[in-house]
């Protein structure tokens, strides 16, 4: 069994440093390629955060080509038993995304290293600047649409009593007066609560110990269902894993985010 078993989705950087020789682990880097090779924590492999966005204009946020999700699994040497540890250097917006990725592929066994690079090093762990050898054997991957919310389906469930869409772009983003789209404002009914307000700046980044009772407080509650989004799916990876990380049944990202929303024709939008 591994060392891994029975810990929560969050784990502290104590908790994954007497564990970095389990064999089942794949630990994922998504700081930068000039961060990592500055020093990572020992055993990380790296991914280009480029690698898990789809890139292209109007809604880079979407899924990659299924082809270039497979070639990237492969070369981590994903298999069934894998235990993915995931980390950034920025509070967990590219690591929520990449977990949200691993439950697009159906995979579950997965752990956040709570406030990323900057707890571990606050917590005086050593850095290693050794490179893990890629593998290459094929592999074949199954995706499934439960973890994504298609632009489409959000349309189909605005005003539903049972949905929470969480906004996580700013303020001035979430009123119109920053448009970075044809269309500026919110999706009718979004709750505001911008990724980085999550995370505690006092405790390296980690995702802040009053986050349910802010969520409550704000009617994004564990008995909706949440949908997040921002600009790309990349600042919402954060509130998706927040949601995750706080036992919440139903949550989606929506890939596409306010750069297909709010460049679609037939979007309503507030502001």
């Amino acid at each position: 069994m591994s060392s891994f078993a029975s810990l929560p989705l969050v784990i502290e950087p104590t908790t994954l440093a007497t564990r970095l020789a389990d064999p089942a682990l794949i630990l994922i880097d998504l700081t930068s390629s000039q961060r990592y090779a500055q020093g990572h924590v020992p055993g990380a492999r790296f991914v280009d955060p480029r690698r898990i966005q789809l890139g292209l204009p109007p809604a880079p946020g979407l899924l990659p080509a299924q082809a270039d999700l497979e070639a990237l699994f492969a070369e981590l040497g994903h298999h069934r038993d894998a235990v993915y540890v995931v980390y950034d250097d920025e509070g967990g917006g590219w690591a929520g995304r990449f977990i949200w990725l691993l439950d697009v592929i159906g995979h579950h066994n997965y752990h956040y290293l709570n406030g990323g690079l900057h707890a571990w090093l606050g917590e005086g762990l050593p850095l290693s600047q050794e490179i893990p050898a890629a593998h290459n054997a094929a592999l074949a991957l199954t995706l499934h649409g439960e973890p994504t919310a298609t632009r489409e389906y959000l349309q189909s469930r605005l005003g539903a009593s049972d949905l929470a869409i969480w906004d996580a772009r700013s303020p001035a983003e979430y009123s119109g007066s920053k448009v970075l789209a044809a269309k500026g404002g919110h999706i009718p009914g979004a709750i505001n609560f911008e990724w980085t307000a999550g995370m505690d700046q006092a405790r390296s980044l980690r995702i802040r110990e009053d986050m349910q009772e802010i969520l409550n407080a704000l009617g994004i509650t564990a008995d909706k269902e949440v949908i997040t989004h921002c600009q790309t799916h990349h600042r919402s990876g954060f509130t998706y894993l927040a949601a995750k990380a706080l036992g919440y049944p139903r949550v989606k990202g929506y890939a596409g985010s306010w750069s297909e929303w709010g460049n679609h024709p037939d979007t309503p939008v507030e502001s």
